[in-house]
């Protein structure tokens, strides 16, 4: 009797531990393959999110319907000379007049000239609102009609722009065609200074021939890359009054063939984009030459940042170039078209304060807005404008 009570111990002891381990087994399991099959099912979330792609907007995302529409029936943008973000909520465009749309526009339509299949310059522009502010959202804050008129008789602005070293913000516009360059006030209200002689293009020290860009040392004296037709960079003092000019036509050192943009680093050397010399060259701020990058298809617009780079616009590949100041290409991104996130001939791009980037383009017919992606490696951002701190190069 013993016996048997002692072997229905140790069964029953031998039941309970059996269903014990079972049960902790079970739930060990479960909690096992619970969770690794909700990892498992993360896993292949982003792995299918990651599929496929040809990451055509790099580091950023574009913005969905940025900016609205100018709510003019019948009319849509022109081709964009410029854009500048002074802040991530006041931004410029330099709007070469409104294009009328076709009875017929293509499904899909964007608000870009170029979703027409053909370039936003081939059109007939009505020289109006050719200077926007538009905020966050691409609203519009203002629109500076009282100047169109200075845009007549040409093909409207193309470059806009505020020195860094402005304490009172004025807004530059550069005007090839019609030869001028114009200042502003913040607000727009006053215009400050004209260079130029309206629609005369000439070599002294009071013309221009087909002014494109321009960039400021920390004093207020600024260079103005000139042009189309003159091929030089003129030099003026703070208060507009001419100090110099070199350059001239051709593929040496030192010479243009259309310079196109200009900026200068933190050491004061100057960077003019050769457009069509396929180039960038840089000088001294009195105009020695120091060398050369080759082989950059067209740089329509460049930027040189605070962490030492240089960026390039280029208008052929449509492509943004990232190099470091010693020429060694580092980065590149961008694809042509019309659809969202595309460019057709980025003229000039901004980054305002937040890292949000702003792309003009004259043959799309648009100007777009980009942000950075969540996570995107910051070495593929284009960083924030240089501000020069040496008084001088000497």
């Amino acid at each position: 009797m013993k016996k048997r009570i002692r072997i229905g111990r140790e069964t029953i002891f031998l039941l309970v531990g059996g269903v014990l381990c079972i049960t902790l087994l079970a739930s060990g399991l479960s909690l096992f393959f619970g969770g690794s099959l909700a990892q498992a099912q993360k896993t292949q979330s982003a792995s299918r999110s990651q599929v496929g792609g040809e990451d055509e907007t790099g580091p950023y995302d574009v913005a969905s319907g940025w900016p609205q529409p100018l709510g003019h029936p019948g009319w849509t943008w022109g081709s964009q000379g410029g854009v500048f973000a002074e802040t991530p909520n006041r931004i410029y465009i330099a709007n070469r007049g409104e294009l009328p749309i076709p009875e017929k526009a293509p499904e899909g339509y964007t608000g870009g000239y170029g979703a027409f299949g053909q370039p936003a310059t081939s059109g007939k522009p009505r020289m109006q609102n050719c200077i926007l502010v538009v905020d966050a959202n691409g609203k519009l804050l203002e629109d500076w009609t009282q100047w169109d008129h200075l845009f007549e008789g040409g093909r409207g602005p193309h470059h806009v722009k505020i020195s860094p070293y402005d304490p009172e913000k004025h807004v530059w516009v550069v005007d090839d065609m019609v030869q001028q360059v114009f200042e502003f006030t913040h607000d727009g209200k006053q215009l400050v200074m004209t260079l130029g002689e309206r629609l005369v293009k000439g070599e002294d020290d009071k013309h221009f021939g087909r002014p494109t860009d321009i960039a400021w040392l920390p004093d207020g004296t600024f260079f103005i890359s000139d042009g189309y037709i003159n091929t030089r960079v003129v030099k003026f003092d703070k208060n507009g009054k001419f100090l110099m000019t070199w350059g001239t036509k051709g593929k040496g050192p030192g010479q243009f063939d259309l310079p196109h943009s200009i900026d200068i680093d933190a050491q004061r050397r100057v960077y003019v984009a050769d457009r069509s010399n396929s180039r960038i060259q840089i000088f001294d701020e009195n105009g020695k030459y120091l060398s050369e990058w080759d082989n950059i298809r067209q740089p329509y617009h460049i930027m040189i940042t605070a962490d030492q780079h240089l960026w390039v616009a280029d208008g052929v590949t449509n492509k943004f170039l990232k190099y470091d100041l010693n020429g060694k290409r580092l980065y590149s991104w961008g694809t042509y078209g019309s659809f969202p996130g595309a460019f057709w001939g980025v003229h000039q791009f901004s980054i305002d304060p937040a890292g949000n980037l702003y792309a003009a383009e004259t043959f799309g017919g648009r100007t777009q807005k980009f942000t950075p992606k969540p996570g995107a490696d910051p070495a593929t951002l284009i960083g924030q404008p240089v501000k020069i701190t040496q008084i001088s190069s000497r």
